[in-house]
């Protein structure tokens, strides 16, 4: 089983990895497809479907219910599960798909660590967030700072926030063992703080916020 990762939250609630190995038919024979949710599927290209399957099939695994709610989109593309009280967040990367799902307001990002990050980190990284990039980890820093930014952007889930001026990452010490920061999101008249916890996985960053 390609389960690769799992952990309980400080709040109520868990994430997973999982190393997509399966084809589609394999995850399609263990869910219950809803009518609105095959029809988005049917949109979808074949490395979609496969994001989509995947993250599904891992969301109803960790909940432990027998019976599975669907996971349907709102008005911002925010994904919710049906008849569920928990907030849930989904990223992708490569062959890896992570959820998590949580009573409190949740987002996660994964992304495999590749030095081009390093051409796009001036789009997302401001001058006060440099002090975090050391010189010997530095692209697991920016990558770090990008899945962090990303998890508070799918927490917000509105859209429309600017990467440099409306999220910010407090200073932190990357450690390929784990560690825990904070971060905020300012737009206007809103205002959170966010609990923020990096986790390296083989070749993964793995990166998720947890609203306070």
């Amino acid at each position: 089983m390609p389960l690769i990762y799992t952990s309980d939250l400080i709040t109520v609630g868990k994430l997973g990895v999982w190393n997509v190995e399966e084809d589609d038919a394999f995850f399609h024979n263990q869910l219950h497809v809803t009518d609105i949710e095959q029809n988005e599927l049917d949109y979808l290209g074949i490395r979609k479907r496969k994001e989509w399957f995947s993250s599904r099939y891992l969301l109803h695994l960790l909940s432990e219910r027998e019976i599975r709610g669907a996971c349907l989109k709102d008005a911002f593309g925010k994904p919710y599960l049906e008849n569920s009280d928990h907030y849930i967040s989904i990223s992708h990367s490569a062959d890896y798909t992570a959820v998590i799902a949580s009573t409190s307001v949740v987002g996660i990002d994964i992304q495999r660590i590749v030095a081009k990050i390093e051409r796009i980190a001036p789009k997302f990284i401001s001058e006060d967030e440099v002090i975090n990039i050391t010189d010997i980890s530095h692209i697991e820093c920016m990558h770090t700072i990008w899945g962090a930014k990303e998890s508070m952007y799918k927490a917000y889930g509105k859209k429309e926030l600017d990467f440099k001026k409306h999220i910010f990452i407090l200073p932190f010490e990357y450690n390929a063992n784990g560690f825990v920061f904070e971060g905020i999101v300012k737009k206007d008249d809103f205002l959170e703080k966010y609990t923020l916890f990096c986790h390296t996985i083989n070749d993964l960053i793995l990166v998720y916020a947890i609203q306070q």
